[in-house]
């Protein structure tokens, strides 16, 4: 089968289910992209490896980058039931993202994406692929290549805002290890939050992670330490230079 690109059609006109309050809802098509500009990214399966590590926390996390650049909402498809959908996007990080089902693969046959897998035992599933659409018709789409296996090549997040704002900036995020009732750690934090550096903290003290993790990880028995962006950063002044030294540049 080959895959073809649509750029300029509407898309299909079908109902898609999601599951909200415990109820399962009818979302139409012809409501959630009429005069709007949407993103949609298309994926074989939930939980599936490349799905869950890659294609949708990037997604995610390119969320506000992607609605300052004039994406109205971001929608993740696939040939799952609904409640497969919810309880997969509890388990992700997803909450800039609507997760919908095309369980009976309507939309995704009328996209002409619907894919055979039973050599998966996954029966018909969609292509991996994404695309902006504005007021229902597809600006651009990005569709993976026909080769064996699960190529993802070009229907990433980084791909499309490139499409959209060739010079977007990328958030940095940050890891912090604190201990509880640390002053300098509060003083990273609020650092970090000021400079708009979404973080994750790691607190020490715990039965699970200690002080031998830290100096283990870092060669420092202080904390905080903080790594930016794969980089390792050091302590509150630490993170204060860096900080500074980024706003001189």
């Amino acid at each position: 089968m080959e895959l073809q690109n649509r750029e300029g059609q509407y898309v299909p006109e079908v109902t898609l289910k999601q599951r909200k309050g415990g109820e399962l809802v009818d979302v139409q098509t012809k409501d959630i992209f009429a005069n709007r500009t949407v993103a949609v990214f298309s994926l074989p399966g939930a939980y599936t490896p490349t799905c869950s590590s890659t294609h949708l926390p990037r997604y995610n996390e390119l969320a506000e980058q992607l609605f300052a650049n004039g994406v109205d909402e971001i929608l993740c498809l696939s040939v799952n039931d609904a409640f497969v959908m919810e309880a997969w996007g509890e388990h992700q990080e997803a909450e800039h993202l609507t997760l919908l089902a095309d369980g009976n693969g309507e939309f995704t046959e009328g996209m002409g994406m619907l894919v055979d897998k039973t050599d998966l035992g996954f029966g018909k599933r969609s292509w991996r692929y994404s695309m902006v659409v504005r007021n229902g018709v597809i600006d651009k789409m990005f569709i993976e290549p026909q080769k064996p296996g699960d190529p993802f090549e070009v229907s990433d997040a980084d791909t499309m805002l490139d499409y959209l704002n060739p010079q977007a900036d990328r958030p940095s995020f940050a890891t912090i290890i604190s201990k509880p009732g640390c002053p300098h750690c509060a003083r990273a934090k609020q650092a970090l939050a000021d400079n708009r550096i979404a973080y994750e903290d790691i607190s020490i003290g715990n039965r699970d992670i200690t002080s031998r993790s830290l100096r283990a990880m870092t060669g420092y028995a202080t904390v905080p330490q903080v790594w930016i962006d794969g980089r390792h950063i050091g302590g509150a002044e630490d993170l204060k230079a860096h900080l500074e030294q980024a706003d001189a540049a």
